[in-house]
């Protein structure tokens, strides 16, 4: 296909995305289906138009004057680095191509960075503006541009099986460099122009087990929580088992780890990926089983609770458009409830790490705070401390709030360069 046609097939999407609310992965999946003639090339090259046009909607509206999928795609490839001449000597021509914007337009699109101020400039719902500036402080719109760029494709060596050198090795011809924070992770960098990353899942590591696809952020997230050789572990919200398969690393399958999620779906992929793993340390439960033996038993409690997905937004881009007030107010309903169930698990003088794919203080610290005034004989650790210990030598690469005596921290893709998460470490009284 010709760059007019390619053009063409994303305003064709993105149309697609409005008329009919779904979600990108849905509507680009139907039209590959719909359009077989298209190769993987420039399936890849469409997919990367939307996801870019979706990362950057307001931004792209203001600067090109217009709202419609075709100005907003013609923006996104001049901001790819298609001078405007050269693009529009590109569709000449070509029959496939949508209208082109007045050259005028393209030339002052293409002259200024300028996207204005506030939740435009941060490529965010009207709405977000005050929660965002809550989380995140002064530099909200900066941390909120950063959720809005392209993310690399972040593995974890799985140590029950190879080194992190082992499988540099293997995928050296990727261009895989290791992760400057977490020891575990292997990093291949973002996707340029119409590029697309490597399908690593074929490759006869991922089939064996050797490393998996995981972002630095999770791998933290997972390492902070400090699991230990010889403890007993409940993953609480282990959905597929991204941060179970990484504890069970960690502890050498040294430590008793129960997987549990109330979603039958969420857990279904959790078997195979374990086998594959070579994760002998670890029981999965299904929604109905009974969980109550292991009430005041557990030794450290993993909550990743379900949450908006603020800080997965540079993947999810479209997930940005679809939250609600009423959304986020119903998640933070749930991760109340779920932190109240989890908590009785954790045995005296025990451990509940609470984390989210979220960078928002709603959903975070808020959290914590209402956590710890419902529940007598809980305190919060030092999040900072927690950070040195588990990464000497690795500067801090996250906000941080005091709560009391203890500390959360939130990483971004600004601070830390990972999605963003949050963790907060609670502490039961012995």
């Amino acid at each position: 296909m010709r760059l007019g046609g390619r053009i063409a097939a994303a305003v064709e999407i993105l149309d697609d995305m409005a008329a009919r609310r779904r979600p990108v992965a849905d509507a680009l999946k139907d039209w590959g289906l719909s359009h077989r003639f298209a190769g993987s090339g420039d399936r890849s090259a469409i997919g990367n138009l939307v996801y870019d046009v979706l990362r950057r909607r307001r931004s792209l509206a203001l600067r090109m004057g217009e709202e419609g999928a075709a100005a907003l795609v013609y923006g996104a490839v001049i901001d790819a680095g298609t001078a405007p001449a050269a693009l529009a000597l590109a569709i000449e021509g070509d029959r496939f191509a949508p209208p082109l914007p007045l050259s005028e337009r393209l030339d002052a699109f293409s002259a200024t960075q300028d996207a204005g101020e506030g939740a435009a400039a941060a490529d965010l719902p009207d709405w977000l503006a005050e929660p965002f500036a809550a989380s995140l402080g002064g530099d909200w719109v900066a941390e909120a541009r950063a959720l809005s760029a392209r993310p690399p494709l972040d593995l974890r060596a799985n140590l029950l099986k190879a080194t992190r050198d082992e499988v540099l090795a293997e995928l050296a011809p990727f261009g895989a460099l290791p992760t400057p924070l977490s020891p575990w992770g292997l990093r291949i960098a973002p996707i340029v122009g119409d590029g697309r990353h490597p399908n690593v899942q074929v490759e006869r590591g991922f089939q064996i087990g050797t490393f998996e696809i995981q972002d630095e952020g999770s791998q933290i997230a997972a390492l902070l929580a400090g699991a230990k050789a010889g403890e007993r572990v409940l993953d609480y919200c282990a959905g597929a088992g991204g941060k179970t398969l990484a504890l069970a690393a960690v502890t050498g399958n040294a430590a008793e780890i129960q997987a549990f999620d109330a979603d039958r779906q969420r857990l279904a992929p959790i078997w195979d990926r374990l086998a594959r793993a070579g994760a002998s340390s670890v029981t999965v439960h299904a929604p109905r089983d009974d969980l109550s033996p292991l009430h005041g038993a557990i030794d450290l409690v993993l909550v990743d609770a379900p949450c908006t997905g603020a800080g997965t937004w540079r993947r999810r881009p479209d997930a940005k458009w679809r939250l609600t007030e009423a959304q986020l107010a119903r998640r933070t309903a749930e991760q109340d409830k779920v932190l109240a169930s989890a908590a009785p698990f954790v045995r005296p003088g025990g451990r509940l790490a609470y984390v989210t794919c979220s960078v928002l203080r709603e959903e975070n610290a808020a959290r914590v705070e209402a956590f710890l005034a419902a529940n007598a004989g809980w305190r919060l650790a030092d999040g900072e401390a927690i950070w040195r210990e588990a990464l000497p030598g690795i500067e801090p690469a996250y906000h941080t709030e005091r709560i009391g005596d203890g500390a959360v921290l939130t990483l971004t893709p600004a601070r830390s360069n990972t999605d963003g998460f949050f963790f907060a470490m609670l502490e039961r009284s012995a």
